[in-house]
């Protein structure tokens, strides 16, 4: 979905396809037909925009076949569907029985995640669409924080600036720019915005910036306008703003709301897990270990980094951060000149919900979606953006 910013620029929204895990390039093909196209449809348009999630084997595929990159370009342009970008952060097995810890493997200190990322750039720079020169990929937050010595760090920055140098030669090539940007996320090495200033200051190259992923903003309790703010002031480009929302107990110290917690305490993704202080933010890397430990104090809020569906709070007396997500996107997209022009919904944790919540069917799954694309459409629009054909 594409709008047109009152300054005359182009902002795009797309849907994280992550939500579809797939390892292979049929699998990616398979998520096209039987999801991404069925939203669109849902949403009366033309054209939507995609995030692809493209695993290692499906990514090392479309790079080294010209010929299945071109098959894919024309199945998107078949089904309705354009890709301006894409999310780096899993390398794979995000579909798994148990992600967990496992997502942030292999970090930017390891030769693969370099590679890796590189590969997508390329296939990236060769699915844009015609009229559209910039490209944008998020990627994890250099790396969990456990294990991550000043050697690790070194060897992380350096893989960075290699990065961006082959970005510089990829336009030169291709004629498409294309950023990349790291991710804050709780309990890695990055964790908050304000994390990011210090290490993407010292790589000092304006390919590498940062992604705003809402759900994470709220997690960590950040406002959302200093934090951007502090962006701003800092010269740490926005590449792209996943439009996310957390999962909120305001009184965590009651039982009827931890038997609520309990139900969404799930063993596929980690659920980092943060309490409200007056000395800032404390937290646990998972919510069962919030649950069952005194880790965390309860006499304040507690936030769980668990993406719920932006259009369907869970019921009380839990509730999600989508005030967070709306004063961000203000932020991002109302001002007299966006921050960013690449939006996407990211909710891949459908399937993880309680029972009673998750969708039953494929059909239910798109309805979701859409829902979700159509809330973030409203909300742009509210802004004075012009949704276009």
């Amino acid at each position: 979905m594409r709008f047109r910013h009152p300054d005359g620029s182009t902002v795009h929204l797309a849907y994280c396809t992550n939500v579809h895990p797939a390892e292979t390039l049929d699998g990616v093909l398979a998520q096209l037909r039987d999801h991404c196209e069925p939203v669109r449809r849902r949403l009366g348009r033309d054209r939507l925009g995609i995030g692809l999630w493209l695993a290692r084997d499906a990514a090392r595929t479309l790079v080294t076949d010209p010929s299945a990159l071109r098959g894919l370009r024309s199945e998107l342009d078949r089904r309705g569907l354009e890709v301006v970008t894409l999310n780096g952060f899993p390398y794979e097995g995000f579909g798994a029985e148990q992600v967990k810890y496992r997502v942030y493997r292999p970090d930017w200190a390891d030769a693969e995640r370099l590679e890796h990322t590189t590969a997508l750039a390329r296939v990236l720079a060769g699915l844009l669409p015609d009229d559209v020169t910039e490209g944008t990929i998020s990627t994890l937050p250099l790396a969990w924080r456990t294990a991550h010595d000043e050697t690790r760090a070194a060897r992380a920055r350096t893989a960075l600036r290699t990065l961006a140098e082959r970005l510089d030669a990829l336009q030169d090539l291709t004629g498409r720019s294309l950023r990349i940007g790291l991710e804050p996320e709780p309990g890695c090495v990055v964790e908050t915005t304000h994390d990011a200033i210090a290490p993407l200051t010292e790589i000092g190259h304006d390919r590498i910036g940062i992604c705003v992923d809402t759900c994470h903003l709220a997690t960590s309790f950040e406002d959302p306008h200093t934090a951007l703010d502090a962006l701003t002031a800092a010269g740490v480009p926005v590449v792209k703003s996943q439009l996310s929302a957390a999962l909120h107990a305001e009184q965590p110290h009651r039982p009827e709301v931890r038997a609520a917690l309990a139900a969404f305490d799930e063993p596929r993704f980690l659920h980092q897990t943060r309490a409200h202080t007056a000395d800032g933010p404390l937290g646990t890397d998972d919510l069962g270990e919030a649950l069952h430990t005194d880790a965390l104090p309860d006499g304040g809020p507690w936030r769980s980094h668990f993406h719920v569906p932006l259009h369907a709070a869970p019921a009380a007396p839990l509730t999600a951060t989508l005030p967070v997500l709306k004063n961000a996107l203000t932020r991002l997209a109302g001002g007299p000149h966006p921050l960013t022009r690449h939006l996407e919904v990211e909710t891949y944790t459908w399937q993880a919900l309680p029972p009673a919540l998750r969708p039953r069917a494929r059909a239910q799954l798109a309805d979701g979606i859409a829902a979700e694309l159509a809330l973030a459409r409203d909300l742009l629009t509210d802004l004075g953006l012009k949704e276009l054909p």
